[in-house]
């Protein structure tokens, strides 16, 4: 009976190794070229009817048209947007999963929370950001103050300070009003509400004096004269308020705050399929009609490359942990 000499088994062993490593290499670099042939998940940690959802479903749409295929939007909200990010981190990692992701998601919980279920920066890998929201200081009726210097001295001079509304704790409404209490050195309370409309209520209605809003969840109230915009935290003047100065043009050049939404996938995922991904998401955003969708609905629509997101997150985790720490804030 014939036997196998060491040498000769060896060299099998090694063929087929090289073999079956080819193929697998084979088929990647197929389904990448190919990439995708299925409908493609779209995870939404919030509620349907918000910023988040709007861009998914707005985007989704153009992204379907231009890759062929569903473009599915499935709502996980809940966790501060914990659960949506873990089902997307634990989720295969063909590009047929995508997350919503905001700063909140990706820069604030990390640092909020002391355990937490995902890591953004082991688990989630960068695809785009598709726009930033930015920050308007607001006051309701029962507040004179016309300009933000005039909040803003009407702050000092009271006892104790005041309240003031956000979306909910470690919102970027939330962490944009402190960050003017730091730069402004002023002394005002959190009150956090379950979302950013029931908040503007209540300052509407003068139970809170002030809150951090974005355009698109207080266009109707800032349009219809219920609230009124003091100052945008944003590097420059916003086409929607032409006329409401940013912090900086006050002086304080450090107030700068937005919530930023973008699009992350499994850490795993190839990079050819990333960059197929960015491509057409980045084309959708683009679209005229899709950003003037954008635009109108208080989005400052970006789209830009894999790299350049990282670097914002990376640059956003560094000012922003600071902030937290500094001011002792936790949600655990």
């Amino acid at each position: 009976m014939p036997r196998f000499q060491p040498a000769a088994l060896l060299v099998s062993t090694v063929a087929t190794v090289a073999s079956v490593t080819c193929m697998t290499f084979t088929a990647a670099a197929h389904a990448a070229d190919t990439y995708p042939t299925k409908p493609i998940r779209w995870i939404v940690p919030y509620a349907a009817g918000g910023g988040s959802d709007f861009l998914a479903r707005t985007i989704g749409k153009g992204l379907s048209e231009k890759i062929g295929q569903p473009v599915v939007v499935d709502n996980k909200p809940g966790g501060n947007t914990a659960i949506g990010a873990t089902e997307t981190a634990r989720s295969q990692a063909d590009g047929y999963t995508v997350l919503s992701a905001d700063n909140g998601t990706l820069v604030f919980n990390p640092v909020l929370y002391k355990t937490l279920s995902y890591n953004p920066t082991r688990d989630l890998a960068p695809v785009t950001l598709i726009g930033r929201f930015p920050m308007i200081l607001v006051v309701g009726p029962g507040s004179t103050a016309k300009t933000a210097q005039e909040f803003i001295a009407q702050v000092k001079a009271t006892p104790g300070g005041i309240n003031y509304g956000s979306a909910g704790a470690g919102s970027p409404h939330h962490l944009a009003m402190e960050l003017l209490k730091v730069e402004a050195h002023l002394t005002m309370t959190h009150a956090p509400y379950r979302g950013a409309g029931p908040a503007l209520s209540d300052v509407a209605a003068g139970q809170i004096p002030a809150m951090m809003v974005d355009y698109a969840a207080g266009a109707g109230f800032i349009k219809g004269g219920k609230v009124r915009p003091l100052a945008v935290a944003n590097a420059t003047r916003l086409p929607q308020l032409p006329d409401v100065p940013t912090f900086a043009e006050l002086g304080f050049k450090n107030v700068e705050a937005a919530a930023l939404v973008g699009m992350v996938v499994p850490a795993a995922t190839p990079p050819d399929v990333i960059a197929t991904l960015n491509k057409q998401v980045v084309a959708a955003i683009k679209d005229p009609g899709i950003n003037k969708k954008l635009v109108e609905f208080g989005v400052e629509p970006v789209g830009n490359s894999p790299a350049q997101y990282t670097d914002l997150l990376r640059n956003e985790t560094t000012r922003w942990t600071k902030l937290i720490h500094d001011l002792k804030i936790s949600l655990d």
